[in-house]
């Protein structure tokens, strides 16, 4: 499970930075019972994120079955996509 301030927090630490390797490594470090996962924005279509922050989305996985899938419930979340966004 995943909270709902759980999630902000980890947008809090995120928003301002340059997102890469490092960084999800560092949030990976200091929440090792959270999959992270990091990946483009449009890597995710058809799918409205949890938690917009400046330069990025973040959505929540559901691992408990063999197949991952996203979803908005808190209490079936096992991990965090960071879905960088890239400007035109």
């Amino acid at each position: 499970m995943i909270s709902p301030d759980q999630l902000q927090t980890i947008a809090d630490k995120i928003n301002g930075q340059s997102l890469n390797e490092t960084v999800v490594g560092s949030l990976r470090g200091e929440y090792p019972g959270i999959h992270f996962t990091y990946c483009m924005e449009d890597d995710i279509p058809n799918h409205e994120p949890l938690v917009e922050g400046s330069g990025f989305n973040l959505y929540l996985v559901d691992g408990r079955e063999h197949c991952l899938c996203l979803t908005r419930n808190y209490e079936h979340a096992t991990g965090i996509v960071i879905a960088e966004i890239i400007s035109d």
